[in-house]
């Protein structure tokens, strides 16, 4: 038990802290040499260009967060653009709307989804990344 509440301790301090990278299938924030690394090494990547008020988004996230939760997505990495402030990284991907989710096998786009809250067909979309 002493165990435990150590290492419980210690890793809210590591998050507290800032020190816990996002791990497979957790949304982290865009960055490009995350993203490269990513592409370079052939996981499976999924882009998710979402805003705080978009409803869309805001139903995709749950369904995104429980099919990223199956074991067969368990190396997906995930990152997030948002929509109202990283207008360069929109025009780099061509996006134009939120709610957008692009599927890339490493360094290959695979498929893209705009506005779809389908449970199957993000399953689908996530699929193309295996």
């Amino acid at each position: 038990m002493k165990n435990r509440r150590a290492t419980l301790a210690l890793a809210c301090l590591a998050m507290a802290a800032g020190l816990s990278p996002a791990s497979a299938g957790e949304a982290m924030p865009f960055s490009a040499a995350a993203f490269e690394a990513a592409q370079k090494s052939g996981k499976p990547i999924l882009v998710e260009v979402s805003a705080p008020w978009c409803p869309i988004c805001k139903t995709q996230k749950p369904i995104l967060a429980k099919l990223a939760a199956e074991p067969r997505f368990k190396e997906l990495q995930v990152f997030d653009i948002d929509f109202d402030s990283q207008k360069d990284l929109l025009r780099r991907l061509n996006v134009r709307m939120q709610s957008t989710l692009i599927a890339y096998k490493g360094e290959t786009e695979t498929g893209r989804s705009v506005g779809e809250t389908q449970p199957e067909w993000i399953e689908g979309l996530l699929e193309k990344t295996l």
